[in-house]
């Protein structure tokens, strides 16, 4: 059985085809531009392929509940062209088949707890850090969305004694994504992050601000593990820093077997970056699931 899956990034889009095994069959990327320019090769790209389901994973915010009106919209994002631009209305328009949406937060998250080390854990977080900062959540073994879906890129930060970055997200500043992105790390040392490898002090208050933000993922939805996926989390250095300043920030508070084994607790992604698109199939399964 063939099913299409869509990663709508904010950099670029992925095109896949997979079977019901989350098996890769063919993908493509297509540069994340405008609307009218980057939709269209999307749906030409699976004219041909037979697909019996779409999964669409796309950037922020969105609207994932199938009840409202703007359902299948991208709502607030500050991205040219695509601020209330209903992504999952104009795939409809071109298939007529079962279609899944959800965030690109969750869709990672998905394909890591179906097909990564992390498969069949029942309560996860994933975030990923890279361009943007984003978090998806799945609490007994439902992906969380609520009023609308989480999103924890956005948790205010305090800002570390000596860091003077006041923070690059329009919206909040010094949040999370505004003090620890791939843009944030390039703004705040004048360099991009890809070039700054070797300075231990640019990882030491990046693993301080993942930090303090798994610590209140931990203190909030008590999670059984939490993987971090994205770009930025290619520096492998940043996984041992960012352990210890947990365990520093919990303070001994939360007694857990889990967090006494955290190599094992916060994690890498284990798919090859294949994470987010795998996690697509699984939505466009689950889609075809529900129409039966």
């Amino acid at each position: 059985m063939i099913l299409g899956a869509l990663e709508a990034g904010g950099t670029k889009m992925v095109c896949a085809i997979g079977d019901e095994t989350g098996r890769i069959i063919d993908q493509t990327s297509i540069p994340t531009t405008i609307p009218e320019e980057t939709m269209p090769p999307i749906i030409e790209y699976f004219k041909d392929k037979d697909i019996k389901a779409l999964g669409v994973a796309s950037f922020g915010p969105i609207d994932p509940d199938p009840s409202s009106e703007t359902y299948g919209y991208i709502t607030s994002t500050p991205k040219p062209g695509w601020n209330n631009y209903n992504i999952l209305g104009e795939l409809k328009k071109a298939y007529d088949i079962p279609m899944g949406f959800d965030t690109d937060v969750n869709g990672s998250l998905l394909g890591e707890v179906t097909w990564g080390s992390s498969k069949g854990l029942s309560d996860a977080v994933y975030i990923t850090i890279g361009t943007g900062v984003g978090g998806g959540v799945l609490s007994g073994g439902n992906l969380v969305h609520g009023m609308l879906h989480p999103e924890l890129g956005h948790m205010l930060m305090v800002p570390r004694r000596g860091d003077h970055f006041a923070g690059r997200c329009p919206f909040h500043k010094n949040c999370l994504e505004g003090m620890a992105s791939g843009p944030a790390i390039g703004e705040r040392w004048g360099r991009p992050a890809k070039e700054l490898a070797d300075k231990k002090e640019v990882w030491e208050l990046e693993a301080d601000y993942i930090a303090q933000a798994l610590m209140n993922i931990i203190l909030t939805l008590s999670p059984k593990r939490i993987i971090l996926g994205g770009g930025v989390m290619h520096q492998e250095i940043l996984f041992p820093m960012i352990r210890n300043r947990v365990k520093e920030y919990l303070n001994g508070y939360i007694q857990a077997a889990l967090l006494e084994d955290i190599d094992n607790y916060i994690v890498p992604a284990s798919l090859h970056d294949d994470q987010g698109i795998m996690g697509c199939i699984k939505l466009a399964l689950n889609a075809l699931e529900i129409s039966r």
